[in-house]
């Protein structure tokens, strides 16, 4: 079991409890899942770039990422449906905890003139989306075997109600958030 989830057993449980007042266990918000999504428009001229992606993030997370492809044809965008156009990995369970343990603690400390993250990108619904500029951050990406810098969108999927619910959920997991 990894260290950030026994630490949420342990002390981030019974503190949203007793802040939120909750009367059932089931109440508590949990982290359901993390989506990381890779949108590559250079895919159309270069299908080589996808299998990049691929590599790259398979080594973030420690798990196979798969391709993802346009539901429709976009004339303007020169894209066909059925084209790969991006590449999304979703982590759950142990992956999942060890994903966010690293991103919190090791790659977001790496972002050049860090001063947290926005704690205004919450949906409304209790998920939290947040955008990274370039996949450099990661300790496992070697800065000589990158062919292009890019970036990628992070969803912190949730069982929260609220958005307050969630961003008290993120922020006991260790969450950098921006002072307002």
């Amino acid at each position: 079991m990894s260290r950030l989830k026994e630490y949420y057993n342990s002390d981030v449980a019974p503190a949203l409890m007793a802040k939120f007042n909750y009367t059932s266990p089931m109440q508590i918000p949990r982290l359901n899942k993390v989506v990381i999504n890779v949108g590559a428009g250079e895919a159309k001229e270069n299908p080589k770039v996808i299998d990049a992606i691929i590599a790259d993030l398979t080594a973030i997370t420690g798990q196979k990422a798969v391709p993802t492809t346009a539901k429709k044809s976009v004339s303007n965008f020169k894209i066909r449906a059925g084209q790969k156009i991006g590449v999304k990995v979703t982590l759950r369970a142990e992956n999942m905890w060890e994903f966010v343990d690293k991103f919190f603690n090791l790659a977001l400390p790496r972002v050049r003139d860090f001063k947290g993250i926005n704690p205004n990108a919450f949906d409304g619904r209790g998920n939290y989306s947040v955008g990274l500029k370039e996949q450099l951050i990661f300790p496992e990406i070697e800065y000589d075997k990158v062919d292009k810098v890019r970036g990628m969108d992070i969803v912190f999927v949730t069982t929260a109600q609220t958005d307050e619910e969630a961003k008290e959920l993120l922020t006991l997991l260790g969450a950098p958030f921006a002072k307002q």
